[in-house]
């Protein structure tokens, strides 16, 4: 819904019910189908703790890779979300009540699974008080209790309904990263982010780190739905104004007719550029590549930071 209280729908180039045709990917964005016996392993873990994954939420073309590897993002507080984001393939509408049971079984099956680094994110969730920052900090502490060597990333919602008091019990939890993506550029949140706020979500990065120097903040966009080079740099330099560490650049993928199109696939060339400005504005990390998403290699990503931390 906009702010006149009108239906936003998600393909805003609809036009006499005809929707563009998806165009045909290059060859630096396709992936192979996942086969390995690692991969599997991964799968038969996740279904027999009934645990949901962004990674099959969301269609994210890396799950192959990071199920291979034994790496999946949990997908906390159901599989419903409150928003209707014109990017996004999770499900929009009323979602259940939260699963009280869920932080320990997340804890429990981080360490069946001897995750070094675990990544957990979760759906909007506007119905709830809190918009679920109990939810995750519990999630955190479970994981500590029984996998305490496990390093702890999580990717937010922007609490855009909540005081902001909301937060305190997630910093005193003491995640080793915390993640909230902007996903593009300020200009086009109207039409692919209608229910955010870009200057909250940029408030959100900046107090955490205000009430936690030692968390590592990071936060990610999408390329190819027709922001300039201008608007993505301005993006860098509104990020490094609220501190964060670390920044993710990734193509856009639409995930069906309904959604928005695709404008560009962007080259793995200018990827490289992009990567290298985000470097000159000061970010610790940068990761900028077609297939880049928030959770890809976080695990590496994560002891990268590290290293960058104690070295400086």
């Amino acid at each position: 819904m906009n702010l006149s209280g009108k239906l936003t729908l998600r393909h805003p180039e609809k036009i006499n019910n005809k929707v563009s045709p998806i165009k045909r990917k290059p060859e630096w964005i396709k992936v192979k189908a996942p086969i390995s016996m690692n991969f599997k392993k991964t799968a038969d873990l996740v279904k027999k703790n009934s645990l949901t994954t962004i990674c099959e939420e969301a269609n994210c073309p890396n799950i192959g890779d990071c199920w291979a590897r034994g790496h999946a993002t949990f997908l906390i507080m159901g599989e419903v979300c409150t928003r209707g984001c014109a990017f996004c393939n999770v499900k929009t509408g009323i979602p259940s009540k939260l699963d009280v049971l869920e932080p320990e079984r997340i804890g429990i099956s981080v360490q069946k699974m001897g995750l070094k680094h675990v990544v957990i994110t979760s759906v909007d969730r506007d119905d709830l008080i809190d918009g679920g920052a109990m939810h995750y900090t519990k999630t955190i502490l479970a994981i500590k209790e029984y996998s305490p060597d496990t390093t702890i990333e999580i990717l937010t919602p922007d609490f855009l309904k909540c005081d902001d008091g909301v937060l305190t019990s997630i910093v005193e939890a003491k995640p080793d990263v915390f993640n909230h993506n902007l996903e593009t550029v300020p200009r086009l949140y109207p039409v692919v982010r209608p229910g955010a706020r870009y200057f909250k979500s940029l408030k959100l990065l900046s107090d955490i780190k205000n009430m936690s120097k030692t968390i590592f903040t990071k936060s990610g966009i999408m390329v190819g739905m027709g922001e300039s080079w201008l608007e993505v740099s301005q993006v860098m330099d509104d990020l490094r104004v609220a501190n964060v560490d670390f920044l993710t650049i990734g193509q856009y993928l639409q995930p069906t007719d309904k959604h928005f199109p695709v404008k560009e696939y962007v080259t793995p060339e200018i990827f490289d550029k992009y990567k290298k400005l985000a470097l000159g504005k000061g970010f610790s990390l940068v990761a900028s590549s077609p297939l880049t998403r928030s959770s890809f290699h976080a695990d590496r990503d994560f002891r990268k930071l590290r290293k960058i931390r104690i070295g400086s």
